[in-house]
């Protein structure tokens, strides 16, 4: 079963140790994220086709991070992405997923985000929290 949280109630469980997953895009989440969140993009965008694509390896870098049963919290721009991916890990066995509504931006519904929250933000991951990282340890290659 797939839970909901707003930013606040995600940010309390964040810092109470629970892992944020940014699902955005990598260009997105270099802009700016959540602190301490882990970037692991559901799409790319497609330089060809300027088009968004979906990361075939999105669940394989999630399960070389994360074991199934660890609790992790979804985040992207405003919650539609995020929910794709709860629901595909979901399906991959991850037993404690949870969307955060609204995302970094809030969502038309109202749900407000991260940044209008005013919650801690940060435009440089920490250390093996990037994409690249995440990506190659989980496939020992750098692919986009």
């Amino acid at each position: 079963m797939i839970k909901h949280l707003s930013v606040t109630e995600a940010q309390q469980q964040q810092h109470a140790g629970t892992p944020y997953v940014d699902v955005r895009s990598v260009p997105e989440f270099q802009q700016a994220h959540p602190s301490g969140a882990y970037n692991i993009p559901l799409l790319h965008l497609d330089p060809r086709t300027g088009q968004m694509r979906p990361n075939d390896e999105f669940v394989a870098v999630v399960r070389a991070t994360f074991a199934p049963d660890t609790p992790l919290l979804l985040g992207c721009q405003a919650g539609v992405r995020s929910l794709q991916a709860c629901e595909l890990l979901a399906a991959a066995g991850y037993t404690n997923v949870t969307n955060v509504r609204g995302g970094f931006g809030g969502s038309r519904q109202g749900d407000v985000g991260w940044m209008q929250a005013g919650l801690p933000v940060e435009t440089a991951p920490a250390e093996g929290r990037d994409y690249a990282a995440l990506q190659k340890k989980a496939t020992g290659s750098t692919r986009a």
